[in-house]
């Protein structure tokens, strides 16, 4: 309606025939995902279809179409859920982004719990949300239908004077944003994907009550969508320019008034939103998991953490969410164009990896083509060219994984015992204590020639320090390095540089000695000095770091 009202404000009236299209497409993916569901009975997702059936290319762009769509999803249904918040609270709208942020974080946080039995907890506002739409529906076509004239929305002049003025810059109605107008509305089958892709968490037989699930939604959402679009129509409704106030709830406050009814509203929309933001947090991570088990992601979104949730998956999707939130003012129509765009092109992969599915899929084709022409400058262009990036990355990912498992790969276990080159066992050690001196006794353990090194560039302290070492150490070596920039790391490691020079065939043991106090916050009273020696050596060839923690005693009591 936003799109149409472009084209001036009788063209409002092409918003129920453009929605009956948009349920026709509807009911083609609906039947088309049911007979998917039947052929994938544990799991559907547009990534396996297409890559079982087109090829591996395909598959990652059908998957990656898919993980920008999740992403979208959770920013656009939050978005939306704190407009329907600020429609009866508009004193909060100028907090909409950190409203919506703070919205991402607690799904991130019941994610990351392991919410059992979601679909028990989440039925309560679906059935509310849902009956009270209904309700409003019913008013509404009751008072159409028995003869009572339904309310014409009397539109603020500001936003009449708005629309009128955008209209004037655009030209006109034109073929053009009838189209971009229906791109716009075909965001609303978004979501169709989402049971195929969940189909081995129903209950057996998991893809007959899959499909019949996909079926209520199909027509659930097909009703209430052609009722909310003909009571729009009807009632000339004109959307809020500044997006205080949804379209939802002027019809709602049009139709039955400001009372409860219109509070219930638009508290189970701002509820139903978050769980479709939700779906997001149970696809985007599954869907992240098949990538990595096939090679194309990092192996930590493959990990199930305590809880058995994909813990990285879950983090991964609720930053980025998060980071679309505040770069986009949690503005459902400054993400809108984004958002449409990628789920269609996994329709088509999906539907095209079918053979069954060929209708479906030259319709959710042609929408796709119509979205990125329409939308290319109002933000379809970011999904153009980061879909390319992220298949890129994926395959980079994949090649990386192939080089390292080909380097450690061993055949067979070699004959004969491996014989490896003595080690140069070094001990830095800041001064003479008992943390020290437990990390020289093991240095010891390992090789007899094991060298203690002290860094400093003070010359009565390495005088000092060579008075007392053999009463302190006993037959251990000290060497003492000076340091003429109080610097500690770079003239330790140009120390083992010379060292290993002498035979770099022999790998260099650095036996750091790190004493752990009481209590945690006690760390922060402490410089973290073997800490960022670790850091610095963990990427030095040829190196071994062997970490002999002191565990301070408790105070004596006296």
């Amino acid at each position: 309606m936003r799109i149409l009202v472009l084209g001036g404000l009788a063209a409002i009236s092409l918003t129920l025939p453009i929605t009956v299209v948009i349920v026709v497409v509807l009911g083609i993916v609906g039947t088309s995902y049911a007979q998917t569901i039947k052929a994938y009975p544990h799991g559907a997702s547009s990534y396996i279809v297409a890559s079982d059936n087109l090829g591996t290319i395909f598959g990652l762009i059908a998957a990656a179409a898919l993980l920008i769509d999740y992403v979208l999803t959770v920013a656009v249904s939050v978005s939306s859920g704190v407009a329907a918040i600020t429609s009866i609270a508009p004193a909060l709208f100028d907090e909409r982004v950190w409203i919506a942020v703070g919205i991402v974080v607690l799904l991130m946080l019941g994610n990351l719990r392991g919410i059992r039995e979601s679909g028990t907890i989440f039925m309560a506002p679906t059935y509310l949300y849902i009956g009270g739409l209904l309700l409003v529906l019913a008013s509404g076509l009751f008072q159409f239908f028995v003869g009572h004239d339904l309310p014409v929305f009397q539109a603020p002049a500001a936003w009449t004077a708005h629309w009128e003025g955008a209209a004037a810059g655009v030209g006109g109605l034109s073929l053009f944003l009838v189209l971009r107008g229906f791109s716009s509305g075909a965001a609303g089958l978004t979501g169709v994907e989402a049971v195929s892709d969940g189909v081995p968490a129903f209950k057996p037989p998991e893809w007959r009550n899959a499909r019949n699930t996909l079926i209520a939604q199909v027509i659930i959402f097909g009703s209430l969508f052609l009722g909310i679009s003909f009571l729009a129509a009807e009632m000339r409704i004109i959307p809020d320019p500044n997006e205080v106030q949804t379209v939802l709830s002027l019809i709602t406050r049009n139709v039955i008034g400001n009372g409860w009814i219109l509070f219930f509203m638009q508290i189970t929309t701002a509820l139903i939103l978050a769980l479709a933001a939700n779906t997001s947090f149970a696809d985007f991570p599954r869907l992240s998991f098949f990538l990595a088990r096939d090679g194309f992601m990092p192996r930590q979104f493959a990990y199930r953490g305590e809880r058995l949730a994909f813990t990285t998956g879950i983090v991964a999707l609720a930053g980025l969410a998060a980071l679309l939130l505040v770069a986009f003012g949690a503005s459902v129509t400054a993400l809108i164009p984004l958002y449409t765009l990628g789920v269609f092109v996994a329709f088509t992969l999906s539907q095209s990896g079918m053979v069954i599915n060929g209708l479906g899929a030259a319709t959710t084709a042609v929408i796709a083509l119509i979205v990125a022409s329409t939308k290319f400058l109002s933000g379809a262009w970011l999904v153009i060219v980061m879909a390319p990036l992220l298949i890129m990355l994926m395959v980079g990912i994949r090649r990386h994984y192939r080089v390292v498992d080909a380097a450690l790969a061993l055949e067979r276990i070699p004959e004969g015992k491996e014989v490896a080159a003595e080690p140069i066992v070094i001990v830095p050690i800041g001064r003479l204590d008992r943390a020290a001196r437990q990390a020289i006794a093991f240095a010891n353990s390992i090789s007899p020639n094991a060298t203690a090194v002290h860094v400093t560039n003070d010359p009565k302290d390495a005088a000092e320090m060579r008075e007392r070492w053999p009463d302190w150490a006993g037959t251990t070596e000290l060497v003492v390095v000076e340091s003429p920039y109080r610097a500690l790391i770079g003239p330790l490691l140009r120390y083992m540089d010379a060292l290993q020079a002498q035979d770099p065939k022999r790998p260099i043991v650095v036996v750091l000695s790190e004493f752990v106090p009481r209590h945690w916050w006690e760390q922060l009273l402490h410089n973290q000095t073997s800490l960022r020696l670790k850091l610095r050596l963990f990427g030095r060839r040829n190196t071994i770091v062997a970490d002999v923690p002191y565990h301070l005693p408790k105070p004596e009591v006296r």
